[in-house]
């Protein structure tokens, strides 16, 4: 199964998690601030509103008026009304027919809006309305004044006040700059309790990567301490539930794999010696198959060539059986590979059916006998599912340090789908094919001694067809003296 490559991690949990935390921070800390704000903000202009509204209403219900009036008498009115502005001061302008006066001195003010005058002319009661005036916040007032015995019939006059809100506004300002100035500090508090969760989260993660990390070495006994009750904690428990689950399978594979494995080392064992006295009789058969009549021949020579392959397939599995105990020994000496590549072909009767491309003075460190199992594993394979020539060829690797041997037949070659399956055991190529003259274990052989020296072995299909198997195996003792073909390279 193929997994897709690792992405780049551009920003990891702890930084996310820690980032979140001063979001939500900053955005409680900014929508708390701005409702703060906006409370006191209110609380204060309103608070000067009404203690200036009640203060102006209660000042102009003292005064007295006598009709018609003057200007001076005007003037004279809004300097009293102007003088009992506490605690902030107020400018008073007054209002009858043509008539204008006020305690500064211009007669009006152009902070008083239309709709002020408007709203003052048309009720009985104050009016005021908070404006600003080349960037200054001004509260602007508005009463008729009333005469007779129950003081609902208007005067014709008109007064107002402005109040300069500055200090109110000084006073916002200054909260502004202390929110302002606080919300920094507090982010950088928000930190320590971000790292904290941070912390308390990624624990349990980073727990359980090592964790998985540790299993995927194959330490199948590890856990993870379970603390708490949340949700990472029951990611914990299951976690430990299924490492326990899966130890407890593997184990019982490696069980019944080793019963299978002692089995058929044992089964081989035992087979040894009943196989050698058969050997012994149809090797006496053999020699007098001559003398007997056709069909009895025929018998004795089935029965030797069965009993030759039970014989080989005993071998093989007692071989493989040794690399699955992990008991198989190298036995590295320093030899000619070219003749040992020959001698290889002599004893097997394959010298004029294979043609070799084998440079002279080649020398390396292997095992003789594991290496002319490879050798012969490899040809005999190319010689019985391919066809001939055959060839071997010898070359030192790429690296200076490596040779590489090429088998290589003549045949159709191997199916794309055969090729990753090629050296299992007892695989068919053919699923129709129940008879072999090997014992299937050939190649699966040849791929544990090529492990065995730390080589690798690979099947491919030629360019011009047919299978070629090459064996590159590491050594620091290679020294061609003789030419390697052009065109050849190491792998």
């Amino acid at each position: 199964m193929r997994f897709p490559a690792r992405r780049t991690r551009r920003l990891g949990l702890r930084s996310r998690l820690i980032a979140a935390f001063l979001l939500v921070a900053a955005i409680s800390a900014l929508t708390t601030a701005a409702l703060t704000y906006q409370s006191a903000r209110s609380a204060i202009l309103k608070q000067a509103q009404d203690q200036a509204v009640d203060q102006f209403r209660d000042q102009i219900a003292n005064q007295y008026f006598v009709l018609p009036t003057t200007t001076k008498a005007l003037q004279e009115t809004c300097l009293v009304l102007a003088r009992a502005g506490k605690p902030h001061p107020w400018f008073v302008f007054a209002e009858y027919g043509s008539l204008r006066a006020s305690s500064t001195d211009r007669p009006t003010s152009t902070v008083i809006s239309d709709e002020l005058r408007r709203q003052t002319h048309d009720s009985t009661h104050a009016s005021f309305q908070r404006v600003a005036k080349d960037g200054r916040p001004y509260l602007t007032m508005g009463m008729p004044m009333m005469f007779g015995s129950s003081g609902s019939q208007p005067s014709g006059v008109y007064l107002y006040a402005v109040m300069d809100l500055s200090p109110e506004s000084v006073t916002i300002k200054a909260m502004v700059s202390a929110a302002k100035n606080g919300a920094l500090p507090a982010l950088a508090v928000a930190v320590v309790p971000a790292l904290l969760a941070a912390r308390s989260v990624l624990r349990p993660v980073r727990d359980l990567r090592r964790a998985a990390s540790s299993m995927g070495k194959g330490r199948l006994d590890t856990r993870i301490e379970v603390k708490g009750s949340d949700e990472l904690a029951d990611l914990a428990w299951t976690f430990n539930e299924s490492a326990e689950e899966l130890e407890r399978s593997v184990e019982e594979l490696q069980k019944a794999e080793a019963r299978a494995r002692r089995f058929a080392s044992d089964v081989s064992h035992e087979l040894r010696t009943p196989l050698a006295g058969m050997l012994a009789v149809t090797e006496v058969l053999d020699e007098d198959a001559a003398g007997l009549d056709p069909d009895t021949a025929r018998a004795v020579r089935l029965i030797s060539a069965e009993t030759g392959k039970l014989a080989t397939l005993v071998e093989d599995l007692m071989e493989i059986s040794r690399f699955d105990a992990k008991a198989a020994e190298l036995n590295p000496d320093e030899v000619d590979v070219a003749e040992t590549i020959r001698k290889t072909l002599q004893r097997r009767h394959w010298e004029d059916r294979v043609a070799t491309e084998l440079p002279e003075g080649v020398r390396a460190m292997i095992d003789p006998r594991r290496f002319d199992i490879v050798v012969a594993n490899l040809v005999g394979n190319a010689l019985r599912h391919g066809s001939e020539p055959v060839t071997v060829r010898l070359r030192p690797g790429s690296g200076g340090g490596s040779l590489v041997v090429e088998v290589a037949d003549s045949g159709p070659g191997i199916e794309a789908a055969v090729l990753p399956h090629i050296f299992d055991r007892f695989f068919k190529a053919d699923a129709a094919r129940t008879r072999s003259a090997g014992s299937g274990l050939g190649l699966a052989i040849t791929l544990e001694n090529v492990r065995l020296h730390g080589g690798t072995v690979r099947a491919a299909n030629g360019p011009d067809g047919g299978a070629v198997f090459t064996v590159g195996l590491p050594t620091g003792l290679v020294a061609a003296a003789g030419p390697v073909r052009p065109g050849e390279a190491a792998p």
